[in-house]
């Protein structure tokens, strides 16, 4: 008798799970990422663009639809590195990046809801400016 073949060796990286040491080595420094650039993109890009506005509705106007674009290309980016740590089967990085989605999915939730709403209390105050 012949001894049988040993198994191929699966090359799909859905075929086992990432180990737990890579995966958190990976989810930790990718969280920290996102959110750094989150806040940085928040509060330098957004926050100077409407303070650089100084009182001009039309360019404070631009910075938020912008905001809302760079936003929406972030939560856009994190789904996609969720699903292809899905696809790899590393467990705590998709979870980060879906807790980062969840976190970019409110506040572009909440900087909509702002943008709808408007900030149109009195008729004389022009949005953004120093004394509105």
């Amino acid at each position: 008798m012949t001894a049988p073949l040993p198994a191929p060796r699966r090359r799909f990286p859905w075929s086992r799970r990432t180990r737990p040491g890579v995966d958190l080595s990976l989810a930790i420094p990718l969280l920290l990422l996102e959110i750094g650039w989150l806040t940085l993109d928040a509060i330098y890009g957004h926050g100077l663009a409407v303070w650089a506005a100084q009182g001009d509705r039309a360019a404070a106007d631009a910075a938020d639809l912008a905001f809302m674009e760079r936003l929406r290309v972030l939560q856009i980016v994190v789904v996609a590195l969720a699903a292809l740590a899905a696809l790899f089967r590393a467990r705590w990085t998709v979870i980060v990046h879906l807790l980062v989605a969840l976190l970019v999915g409110g506040a572009l939730a909440g900087v909509r809801a702002e943008w709808e709403r408007g900030d149109d209390s009195s008729p004389g105050c022009v949005r953004y400016g120093p004394n509105c």
